[in-house]
């Protein structure tokens, strides 16, 4: 924290090297104020101390989803530590019921209620297990690009340096039971298929995962930017472009114009193409929309079935 916090109300710091671990940060200028999504974890709670030492005017920010017993307690765990690095505090619900797809839907119900632009405490071993998960999904360039860096911080950090941060500061992190839970699948990677591919590679894989999900992510910005230039709509411009770009170019389309929190997946990118080269009229792309091509033209619409 910054010289004007008196030496009382400053945490004990000499057992943590602070600026080593801020240099492999990127966190905004000193001064900038920012909002930190702080579950009382290990990383979010480091995300805090780490944003305070480096000299950002920060607000933690807790969601209690009330998924377990004794969550509510958990905000003070945030609040104290909060108080402690002189940083403001909110609490906020977002209750979510157990059942499917419980991960995601709690994560959208979290980021309904957090402010827009909250940083978060994702570290290198979250970006390998991202792209390690999104592989298995069959995802393409963004998919395998992993995190974005945006908004998050941490990512040159392990999980092991927060939790060393947080031991070495005192501070006590809350345990979630759920990351233990090998119903989800992410839990099954970070303590089943990491731990094997260290052991067949006789290395530690997350530093080169990671590595490898920031130089995909070069060539994803540089074929978007170049995928830019085509019109999507001009089925002429699309059929001479280079097949990577034209897919690119529709699945961005596609994706903008029908509001889809994903783009369509390669099957139905295939069958556009199919219409790009006119050996169909139109193809259903799913969620009730179409691509139809009427002359040189490319359009969307939306199909509705009449009761």
């Amino acid at each position: 924290m910054s010289e004007e916090i008196s030496s009382e109300s400053a945490p004990e710091r000499a057992a943590v090297e602070f600026p080593e671990l801020l240099a492999r940060c990127t966190f905004p200028p000193a001064g900038t104020a920012v909002d930190c999504a702080v579950s009382g974890g290990p990383d979010s709670l480091a995300l805090l101390v780490l944003a305070s030492e480096a000299g950002c005017a920060v607000t933690a920010w807790h969601v209690d989803h009330g998924l377990r017993p004794g969550s509510a307690a958990e905000a003070e765990v945030v609040a104290q530590a909060a108080a402690r690095w002189g940083a403001a505090f909110e609490a906020r619900t977002a209750h979510c019921e157990p059942g499917p797809n419980l991960e995601a839907r709690a994560r959208q119900a979290r980021y309904g209620v957090l402010p827009a632009g909250v940083l978060t405490g994702h570290t290198a071993d979250d970006q390998a297990e991202t792209v390690l998960l999104n592989l298995m999904r069959g995802a393409g360039l963004d998919g395998l690009a992993g995190i974005d860096p945006t908004r998050r911080p941490l990512l040159g950090l392990r999980r092991h340096e927060t939790q060393a941060l947080c031991e070495a500061q005192g501070l006590e992190p809350v345990q979630d039971p759920s990351n233990l839970d090998p119903a989800h699948r992410r839990n099954r990677i970070r303590h089943e298929l990491l731990p094997l591919l260290c052991d067949i590679a006789e290395r530690d894989v997350v530093p080169i995962i990671a590595r490898g999900a920031s130089l995909t992510a070069g060539v994803r910005d540089l074929l978007n930017e170049l995928a830019a230039a085509i019109d999507p709509t001009d089925a002429k411009a699309v059929a001479e472009a280079p097949e990577p770009l034209a897919q690119i170019a529709l699945r961005r389309w596609i994706q903008r114009e029908t509001d889809a929190d994903h783009p369509p997946d390669a099957a139905a990118i295939e069958r556009v193409m199919a219409v790009v080269r006119n050996e169909a009229r139109s193809t259903e792309i799913g969620g009730g929309w179409r691509v139809t091509r009427s002359s040189q033209r490319l359009g969307l619409n939306k199909w509705t079935t009449l009761g």
